[in-house]
């Protein structure tokens, strides 16, 4: 049963260049880096990611230039090396009347995250069983198919990101976080079968 569900901002991007600015590797690896460290430079996020501080600071301007990211003005900056954080905001697109220049740009962003997601689920597979016990078991990977109707299909979704939405505070407020959290990748989507 959900205790309580916190909403996130949504900006809904109907804008393919706004999508292509998302749809970069590096790019995703800085908006995940920025929320899994939080506020952060240019040279840190570089040496994080293993890129050099001046390709991550062309990449956060071009994330910045579009409002996924801002900069943490409240910090210090040191020289020109300027702190920079995530702006907490789920993005949404992807509509039956979207150009066919939207559309593409969609698949694009999606691919991208996709193969970014994967990425991840095969390094957690490959260091695991350094992991203590508790962390080895408790994650896991669900595949199933099912007969549904498109109402059963966005019910599914709707609870999904219920779920997801429960703890999101967390994201941004680290003193809502309990003694233990790690932070944890979900990842779910539902498409009809070939």
């Amino acid at each position: 049963m959900l205790r309580h569900v916190t909403e996130i901002p949504t900006r809904k991007v109907t804008d393919p260049l706004m999508l292509r600015a998302m749809a970069h590797p590096v790019r995703l690896k800085l908006i995940n880096a920025l929320i899994l460290l939080g506020p952060s430079t240019a040279t840190e996020l570089g040496e994080h990611l293993g890129e050099t501080p001046a390709n991550c600071s062309w990449h956060l301007r071009q994330l910045s230039k579009y409002g996924f990211i801002e900069e943490a003005t409240e910090l210090p900056a040191h020289g020109r090396n300027r702190p920079w954080r995530w702006v907490p905001k789920g993005t949404q697109w992807g509509s039956p009347e979207d150009s066919a220049e939207m559309a593409i740009a969609g698949r694009e962003v999606s691919d991208a995250m996709l193969a970014f997601e994967l990425s991840e689920r095969n390094a957690w597979e490959e260091r695991k069983s350094a992991e203590p016990l508790d962390w080895q078991t408790a994650p896991f990977t669900n595949q199933s198919i099912a007969w549904l109707t498109t109402e059963e299909l966005q019910a599914i979704d709707d609870t999904i990101r219920a779920l997801y939405l429960d703890n999101a505070e967390r994201l941004t407020d680290p003193s809502t976080r309990p003694e233990g959290a790690r932070p944890v990748r979900l990842v779910a989507w539902g498409v009809p079968a070939r």
